[in-house]
């Protein structure tokens, strides 16, 4: 759950219909960060193993709540990474409806909302993430079973939707966070 530093920020331009993504892990990094919401920072939450590494920005929707609780998660396809804490206007595409496990535990959605920013190059064209090479897609999918399996948890692709159906769990994430309020 986010600070309530994090409350004043809108995940969503209603005026330019822009989507609000804080980055907390850079593309290319092997460090995972997250937002700590007691200190109001991002912090060091995992390394991940040698050879495997973030292949976009990875980060959240500020003021939005996703079924486990946290912020709804967003990859975002940006031409180079940016940094922990950097808000990103973006666009979304679509969005990866998975569940994820804890050995032991039930499954629980935890989808992956993708994004691109709104000032980028070179997937600035895209508006649906149908439209991304099947192997990119397919590789994207396979980053996040990957980096589960060495959390210990299980992650499965339920679906991928297009930009309608992202845009619809965005704001039934903002409407949990407007709730718990």
């Amino acid at each position: 759950m986010q600070s309530d530093k994090m409350i004043d920020v809108s995940p969503y331009d209603r005026k330019n219909k822009q989507w609000r993504v804080v980055v907390e892990t850079p593309k290319g990094s092997h460090n995972k960060y997250r937002f700590d919401e007691k200190l109001g920072a991002m912090i060091l939450s995992t390394v991940l193993p040698e050879g495997m590494a973030f292949p976009y920005d990875f980060g959240f929707l500020p003021s939005t709540l996703a079924d486990d609780g946290d912020p709804l998660d967003v990859l975002l396809l940006m031409d180079e990474p940016a940094f922990p804490g950097c808000i990103i206007l973006a666009r979304m595409i679509g969005v990866i409806e998975a569940t994820q496990r804890e050995n032991g535990k039930r499954p629980q959605a935890n989808d992956r909302i993708v994004a691109v920013p709104v000032k980028c190059r070179t997937y600035g064209d895209c508006r649906n993430l149908k439209e991304l090479n099947a192997e990119r897609l397919h590789e994207i999918e396979q980053f996040f079973v990957s980096y589960n399996r060495t959390r210990d948890k299980q992650f499965k692709v339920i679906h991928i939707g297009g930009p309608k159906k992202a845009d619809k769990v965005a704001h039934e994430g903002m409407n949990r966070w407007n709730d718990r309020r």
